[in-house]
């Protein structure tokens, strides 16, 4: 008697073949007791091969390593020699030894060196179908563990390549976040190099000021090298007019950090960098644009903005005056502290040697063209 439709759960989760799944192979000369065991064990629908003798069952039907032999025998050294022999050529077979009480003790000693998996009473079914269910489970999670084994090489490829796919992308954002400023600076004469510049002086401020996480200091980098995009959005007869503005382009000036903000927000870009893009006018007093907020109210990453922003501004060369030194501009945020300041941020700014920033806007800009060559790349690009 044969039951077929073997395991269907490791059928459809492995995908083996018929070849390859497990069987129940049981064997004994007393054919009515087979037949009740058959029976018995039917509802395991595990495939049943029965016989009198292992070596006709093994002849006649394909049976490979996986294959769950239930022999029921009065074993003696010559039979458990043989069964020695069949562990050690087909190692994932296991074998279930149905015995007398008396026989069961005389076999424990192949039940700890592995030759034998399982001794149960010859008339005791419940403890048969314990063991025989207990082994298809133990099988399926062997197989199933070697199924995500055999898979886990590929996975952890593949996760490398989507970790790299990923740092690729975070460079070319980078990059283009880079050349999108750059550019930005290249159209106003008054912002040349600066989105660098203030972009590692607010970095510095915020790890000053405890800030510690990665992310956010990387997102306070790219909110200062992204505040001034709104000014795309400004015409050039205003960005670049060389006399005073009126009262009119000036309200069209102001405008750029909600334009920034604007042009930034689909992108879904983390709070931090919309905080710098939208709030990094605002000043500690209230009198600041666009929402005039005072005090916390503005938040922390454009509050350190703010003073990075004025410090490159003042240390700066404008086509109007010449740039002034890192110990007036010291002298100037000081002036202003509590005012158009944050005095938190001042005091982080202070507790820094003049030497330090002045080193650090000579790292980041060093390879920036001078002013004069910068000049220079405008006309040939109005000429072109």
């Amino acid at each position: 008697m044969v039951y077929t439709d073997l395991n269907k759960q490791m059928s459809s989760s492995l995908n083996h073949n018929n070849h390859n799944q497990l069987k129940l192979l049981i064997i004994d000369t007393d054919e009515k007791l087979r037949r009740r065991l058959v029976d018995f064990l039917s509802p395991l629908q595990i495939e049943i091969l029965e016989g009198a003798k292992i070596s006709e069952i093994m002849k006649q039907n394909q049976v490979r390593n996986n294959v769950l032999v239930l022999a029921i025998t009065t074993p003696d050294e010559k039979r458990i020699q043989y069964l020695r022999q069949l562990k050690k050529s087909i190692p994932r077979m296991s074998i279930v030894i149905l015995a007398s009480p008396f026989v069961s003790s005389q076999l424990l000693k192949s039940l700890e060196d592995g030759t034998i998996d399982y001794i149960c009473s010859r008339n005791n079914l419940a403890s048969i179908y314990s063991a025989v269910k207990a082994e298809i489970s133990r099988r399926l999670l062997k197989q199933e563990n070697e199924y995500y084994l055999k898979n886990l090489t590929k996975l952890k490829l593949e996760h490398s390549r989507h970790i790299r796919k990923m740092l690729e992308l975070e460079e070319i954002y980078d990059t283009t976040v880079e050349n999108l400023m750059t550019a930005l600076d290249l159209r106003d004469v008054e912002t040349f190099g600066h989105s660098r510049t203030v972009s590692k002086y607010s970095q510095i401020l915020a790890e000053i000021l405890g800030i510690k996480n990665q992310t956010i200091l990387d997102n306070i980098r790219k909110g200062a090298l992204l505040h001034d995009i709104g000014k795309i959005a400004i015409p050039d007869s205003i960005l670049k007019k060389p006399g005073q503005l009126t009262a009119e382009e000036w309200e069209k000036i102001k405008l750029h950090p909600v334009l920034g903000f604007g042009l930034i927000k689909e992108m879904k870009l983390l709070k931090e960098v919309g905080n710098i893009i939208l709030y990094h006018h605002e000043k500690y007093d209230g009198s600041g644009y666009p929402r005039g907020l005072k005090n916390d109210d503005i938040p922390l990453e454009a509050r350190i903005f703010a003073l990075a922003d004025a410090l490159d501004a003042i240390t700066s060369h404008r086509p109007y005056r010449p740039e002034k030194g890192f110990l007036m501009a010291r002298e100037e945020i000081l002036k202003y502290s509590g005012s158009q300041f944050d005095p938190l941020v001042v005091k982080a700014f202070s507790a820094v040697e003049i030497e330090h920033w002045e080193r650090i806007r000579y790292e980041t800009t060093k390879l920036l063209p001078s002013f004069e060559e910068y000049q220079q790349l405008l006309k040939n690009k109005s000429s072109s």
